[in-house]
């Protein structure tokens, strides 16, 4: 059983940057792939970016490669995400979720066993 919870959202204008963090109940937090994803309102939840359970691979999604960072401290048993150049279409509750797998990472919703209660992110213009 592993809990999660996001801080470090918050109002932010376009251009800004904004780091999330996500901490992690239990003693087997290095036993999850993490990943971010985010939903706006009216819109489907959507794929962040994932890390692999040492930390050694990260994930994005297309559209935010080279603006968002995801990285881990498993002895911290966090993850976070950094986010640059933010714009206004970044605005979403952002939620963290951990994935029990041997090895790998997803970047299917549904396939995440554990989330936290989400952040919101507001970006203003």
């Amino acid at each position: 059983q592993v809990q999660l919870v996001e801080s470090g959202g918050g109002l932010v204008q376009a251009g800004g940057s904004l780091r999330l963090s996500c901490a992690a109940s239990g003693r087997t937090f290095s036993s999850y792939a993490m990943g971010w994803f985010r939903q706006a309102p009216g819109k489907e939840r959507e794929f962040v970016a994932a890390i692999t359970r040492s930390g050694g691979s990260t994930y994005y999604a297309d559209s935010l490669k080279g603006r968002f960072t995801i990285s881990r401290d498993n002895a911290k048993r966090t993850v976070y995400l950094q986010m640059n150049s933010l714009k206004p279409e970044d605005t979403a509750v952002y939620y963290c979720a951990a994935d029990q797998v041997v090895a790998g990472w997803t970047s299917v919703a549904y396939e995440y066993d554990y989330w936290g209660q989400g952040t919101q992110v507001t970006v203003s213009s």
